[in-house]
This record gives structure tokens, C-alpha cells and sequence, in this order.
């Protein structure tokens, strides 16, 4: 098959006004898309207009601009729903983020259908989000939680999943894409294999939404979530997508306005799915502002996108390990197998001198343990340094990495790995600099 016509960031930059800031004399060279992406300028418009032209409260007045409140919100949940190929916009249920989806997703169906004895089944690839709350869940009904774990490349092992379903678990939930290492799981083939056993599937789509496509349907999952925030779109926004078979049966997760169709002293009758998990005021702009970056990566075509990472992903396991010597690369070793997510360490160097240290040079990057601190253990690690891709990233956002880590060795050391001269010096410069930024 051909591959999707090349994206060019350069071009992509101009759509988003971060990039016109001076960093020094430098442009920014953004490097930490897995944690939050950059917001191009259609989706502060969009905001904006909201703000300015018709910032009224949905589903209550019957005024023209809360009429126009309302359909610009219910767009944005169509919108979704189209992006993800859901069946029924009604599928969709808005929330602030993954986490938030998950929650929901553990509180309601989750306390309704774990019991004592039963089993979940997550992986140790998972993020805090899709971790803690069966904890919590677990730990209140004494159920059980069992992990699937990683090979030294950063990939599930099969059998041992193969294993724990035949336990017979109530629910199966795991990551799309890692936050952590950029792994790509095998959803489709996984989630069989629980419906098989008799499981229902949460798939953690935070990591995945943004840099490729996503069909719901195809997946044949129960329950899919992903945060706004990494999708170009504003902080407080997000989605979980659940079979609407599931959702008429679940009980709400927050109560009060709007998720109501009738209130009497003593009990009261809930809406309709979606609007049954939506109590209060939502973020309408932030919503809005979701459906507009959708729209946005839609006329880029989510195929491109993710050949583009594909690239870059290549390009950096390909120059990092050449330019750089002595660089721990960690997670899958093919740009086939990953997202656009690299994460690594220098040795004798922490991340946090690392990020620090590049941040000198505009160049942003994560480190620390990236909310996945299980999966930190499992590699050895306390803490990592993360670069992420997105749309707007670049060859030369991989080229200028390279210079800066460069630059951070020679500041720590001769690349060689003995010890410079000058290393005391350095080191003090640089824990200096590092100390003052925590």
C-alpha cells in the first residue's frame, strides 16, 4: 500500500500561535505532546467565540443564545462520535479527561458488577489513571487484581494474558498506546480473547486518539476513554465512549442539574444516556473547543498523522542512539510497534538535570515517572526523560534534541563516559540551575 502523502510541520507550526514566541531567540521546540498537546489557533477561536458571542448555559434556556449553546455542544459530541466511527453520538458521555471516564466507568459499572472474589485484569503498562481507581474498587470489594507484564522491550507477554483470562475475569482494562514507552497494544486481538473468556473491556485511548486512527466499532471494546487536552484540544475536556446497552444499565456517577428529568422530595427519575453522567454545568468551551481540533485533524486526515509520527519516531530511534553515545533507550526497538513517544536516560545524568539543562536550549521535554511508576519499577528505573511527537513536531525538533543532549554530556562529562575535568564545575552549574526549577 502507498503511504499516506508526507505532513510538513513547518507548515503545521504556522496554525499554532505558540510558535511565534521568542524563547530566548529561539523557537520553542515542543517535545512534550504525551503530557499535553500545543492548542492550534482554531480551537482558541473557537473558545473565543463562545466566550464572546454566546456564553450561556445549555439544555435550560430558551433564548437564542442558549439555543446556540446548546447545538454548538451537541456538535461537539457528534463530532466525536464520528471521529471515533462510534454508532450513535449518544454513545458519548463528556468528561473533563480519561481519568475522570475511567472513574466513572469504575464507580458505576464497576460497583454494580465486581463482587468479592472476581477478578480485573490490568497490565503494567498502565498509567496511575486506569490503575488506581480498581485499586480503590478492588480493595472495597475485595475482589482481585492481576497484572499482565512486560517483556524487556516494553511489550505485553501474551501467554501470561492468556493465563490470567483463563481465570474467568469480570473486566479487562488496558492502555491503547503507553504513556510510558509508546508500546502499541494489540487491542482488537485482545479484546477478543476477553469476550472469549467472558470479559468486558476498558481500553485506555489517551495516548492513541491523538496520533492515529481509532475506530471504536473495529476495536469492539466496551468501554474506550481519551482526554481532550492530548488532542489539540483545551484541558477539561474528553470523552468516554461505552455500548449503550451498558450505559442504560449503569446507575449515575455524579449527581444534581440536568442529569434529572424529574426531582420530587424523595426520588427522582434520570435523564437520558448520555446526559444521565453529565450533572451540572459542564465545560461547554472546552467541549466546543474539542469538536474544533477534531475538525482540524480531520482535514489533516488521521492516517497522515500517523505515518508522520511514524517517521519521526524512526528518525529518533535511528539518531539518538548514533549521536549520542551511551543513551538508554527504553520500549519497543521498531517505529512500527510505537506511538510517537521516546523515552530514555543518559547515564549518570537524572531526567530532571536533563530536562532542566535542555530547557536552557527551548527545548521542552518530560522527566520523572510519567504517572506509571509500576511500569518505572519494572524497567529499573526511578524516573526517565520523555520526548513526545505530535503534528507540529519535526525532523529538526529531533536534531536540536540530539544537540542538546550533547550539550548536557559535555556539561556532565565527556561522552565517553569518563569523568571530565571540569565535571565538578558543571555538576554544580547544572544541580543549581536544576534546583532552582523544581
Amino acid at each position: 500500500m502507498d503511504r499516506p502523502h508526507a505532513l510538513d510541520a513547518t507548515t503545521i507550526r504556522a496554525d499554532f500561535p505558540i510558535f511565534e514566541r521568542d524563547f530566548g531567540g529561539r523557537t520553542l521546540a515542543y517535545l512534550d505532546s504525551a503530557a499535553t498537546s500545543l492548542k492550534p489557533r482554531v480551537v482558541s477561536d473557537a473558545v473565543h467565540d463562545y466566550n464572546v458571542r454566546y456564553s450561556a448555559n445549555i439544555h435550560r434556556g430558551i433564548y437564542t443564545i442558549a439555543e446556540e449553546a446548546t447545538a454548538a455542544f451537541e456538535r461537539a459530541r457528534a463530532k466525536v462520535g464520528r471521529f471515533l466511527n462510534a454508532r450513535d453520538s449518544h454513545e458519548i458521555v463528556f468528561v473533563r479527561n480519561a481519568t475522570e471516564a475511567i472513574n466513572l466507568v469504575a464507580y458505576s459499572w464497576g460497583r454494580r458488577n465486581i463482587g468479592a472474589g472476581e477478578t480485573v485484569v490490568l497490565t503494567e503498562l498502565e498509567h496511575h489513571a486506569n490503575l488506581v481507581p480498581w485499586q480503590l474498587l478492588a480493595q472495597e470489594k475485595d475482589a482481585n487484581l492481576e497484572f499482565v507484564p512486560i517483556d524487556d522491550e516494553g511489550r505485553l507477554v501474551r501467554e501470561t494474558y492468556e493465563a490470567l483470562l483463563a481465570r474467568g475475569p469480570r473486566l479487562v482494562a488496558f492502555t491503547h498506546v503507553s504513556n510510558g514507552l509508546g508500546t502499541i497494544n494489540p487491542v482488537r486481538e485482545m479484546v477478543d480473547q476477553a469476550h472469549a473468556a467472558g470479559a468486558l473491556v476498558l481500553v485506555d485511548g489517551a495516548q492513541a486518539v491523538p496520533h492515529g486512527p481509532v475506530d471504536v466499532q473495529a476495536l469492539d471494546a466496551d468501554f474506550y476513554v481519551f482526554s481532550g487536552h492530548k488532542v489539540l484540544a483545551p484541558t477539561g475536556s474528553g470523552a468516554l465512549w461505552a455500548r449503550r446497552e451498558l450505559l442504560e444499565e449503569m446507575p449515575p456517577f455524579l449527581t444534581g442539574g440536568d442529569m434529572i428529568r424529574e426531582v420530587h422530595l424523595r426520588q427522582s427519575e434520570f435523564n437520558d444516556v448520555p446526559w444521565k453522567f453529565e450533572a451540572g454545568t459542564p465545560d461547554i468551551a472546552a467541549a466546543i473547543g474539542l469538536g474544533a481540533a477534531l475538525d482540524y485533524l480531520d482535514a489533516i486526515g488521521m492516517d497522515r498523522v500517523r505515518e508522520h509520527e511514524r517517521q519521526l519516531t524512526a528518525y529518533a530511534l535511528e539518531l539518538l542512539p548514533r549521536e549520542v553515545p551511551g543513551i538508554v533507550l527504553y520500549g519497543p526497538t521498531t517505529a512500527s510497534e510505537r506511538a510517537g513517544i521516546v523515552t530514555f536516560n543518559l547515564p549518570d545524568v537524572h531526567p530532571h538535570d536533563v530536562a532542566t539543562l535542555l530547557d536552557r536550549e527551548a527545548i521542552a521535554v518530560r522527566a520523572g515517572h510519567h504517572c506509571t511508576q509500576p511500569l518505572h519499577e519494572r524497567i529499573g528505573e526511578a524516573a526517565t526523560a520523555r520526548a513526545s511527537f505530535n503534528v507540529y513536531s519535526g525532523q529538526d525538533d529531533i536534531e536540536r534534541l540530539v544537540e542538546g543532549l550533547k550539550k548536557v554530556q559535555r556539561i556532565f562529562g565527556r561522552s565517553d563516559g569518563h569523568v571530565s575535568p571540569e565535571r565538578d564545575v558543571h555538576q554544580e552549574e547544572a544541580t543549581a540551575v536544576a534546583g532552582a526549577a523544581r
